[in-house]
């Protein structure tokens, strides 16, 4: 008995009139001849095993590529002249390397996570890599917008007229969530906008955007020893690199909050922490002292604890929980920090800050990076809140903002 589809009422076998012309043509040939019957089917079925596998060995007509196809290089306007530039492949699968200092890319090259904010003078080359095919040829795009120095070029102003509290910009910010301490033992339950999911409370939301133009990124306790908050990022969504980042916040001081503003390598998905690199343009940790304090710090393989960090004491009278703007100049072979005054940085690090930390590799030149906001709570850093701390406490950001330098 032939097998048939389910549903269907005809065997599963090609009909005559779906073969292509030239063997339908054969075929009413070989019927034409006086052979024995089971020998002419047997003939029949060669000529159609030859015709598929000169189409592609699939059955559906369709030829398997050859080689991994050339990855297209798509741009849309930003600020002020710069472009996000997108990657993409139409080979199924397959993996995007690219260069942004002229050179030829290949598997050793930055793997393309996501839209890159372009906003110098430099040509993007690509290429792609697929299992079981040859790699593709290079695509390369010149860029040359020749902005000047200090123009913004990105922001998200964050602003709300809707009347509601409403949903931070899906086209730029994702989030990470759950719990399981993070690599830092901390408490926090991070929470998308408007998750329902098990401490999170779309009724009591971790993150939203008011209509006063702030972010809002709230730690809560929905009931003892219980912690939610939210994490912003913009990774596979908005990657930049060098420029002048800036972001207006606010944020809580008590015994156990631990807010920041950093970046992450965007080859953190490849190659993990922390070779991706780590730049801390604000950190700070538990309840106000004076003076009170904001600290600066760089992270990569060799350099994993807190030695490459400055702190900044904040004037007299002057607090974190006040509006302030905390800022990072990039630039090649060079990060720094600046705290509302991007005319005094207070902490710069290079190549040779890393002199004395052996196996130390400087990681900062390797490829763009994503941005990350976050209020967490408890770890080993600030330890655990405690009857002081207040539920719920709120981190606000005026802007996140990028301009050259």
């Amino acid at each position: 008995m032939r097998s048939v589809e389910p549903g269907s009422e005809r065997p599963m076998v090609m009909q005559h009139h779906e073969l292509p012309t030239r063997v339908r043509t054969l075929v009413s040939a070989f019927h034409a001849v006086p052979i024995h019957a089971s020998f002419r089917l047997v003939l029949i079925l060669a000529i159609v095993g030859t015709a598929i596998t000169a189409c592609g060995g699939n059955g559906d007509g369709a030829a398997k590529p050859t080689t991994t196809a050339t990855p297209a290089i798509t741009s849309a306007a930003a600020l002020g002249g710069a472009q996000i530039v997108t990657l993409s492949d139409s080979t199924s699968g397959a993996t995007i390397y690219f260069t942004l200092d002229g050179s030829i890319p290949g598997t050793s090259s930055q793997v393309y996570e996501g839209p890159l904010l372009i906003a110098s003078n430099l040509t993007v080359k690509a290429m792609a890599s697929s299992s079981g095919l040859p790699s593709s040829s290079v695509a390369s795009q010149s860029y040359a917008p020749n902005i000047a120095s200090g123009t913004l070029v990105w922001s998200d102003e964050f602003n709300n007229s809707s009347g509601v509290d409403a949903e931070p910009n899906p086209q730029f910010w994702t989030y990470d969530t759950g719990s399981g301490g993070f690599g830092n033992d901390e408490l926090e339950n991070y929470c998308a906008w408007n998750s329902s999911t098990s401490p999170c409370s779309a009724s009591s939301l971790n993150t939203f955007v008011d209509g006063n133009g702030y972010l809002n990124i709230v730690a809560r306790q929905p009931s003892a020893g219980v912690y939610t908050s939210a994490r912003l990022k913009t990774q596979g969504l908005l990657n930049f690199q060098y420029g002048r980042l800036e972001i207006r916040a606010q944020v809580p001081e008590a015994q156990g909050f631990w807010p920041a503003a950093w970046l992450l390598g965007s080859s953190y998905a490849t190659i993990s922490w922390p070779a991706c690199g780590e730049m801390d343009v604000l950190e700070r940790v538990n309840a106000a002292s004076t003076p009170d304090w904001v600290r600066g710090s760089v992270h990569g393989t060799g350099f994993t604890g807190t030695p490459l960090g400055v702190q900044y004491n904040f004037p007299s009278g002057e607090t974190a929980a006040q509006w302030h703007t905390y800022g990072m100049i990039w630039s090649v072979g060079s990060v720094s920090y600046y705290v509302d005054n991007p005319a005094q940085p207070y902490a710069t690090f290079t190549p040779s800050s890393l002199n004395g930390y052996g196996g130390s590799v400087w990681p900062f030149d390797a490829g763009p990076s994503f941005i990350i906001l976050d209020l967490a709570v408890g770890g080993t850093y600030p330890g655990s809140p405690n009857s002081s701390t207040p539920f719920p406490s709120t981190m606000l950001v005026d802007y996140v903002r990028i301009y050259t330098n």
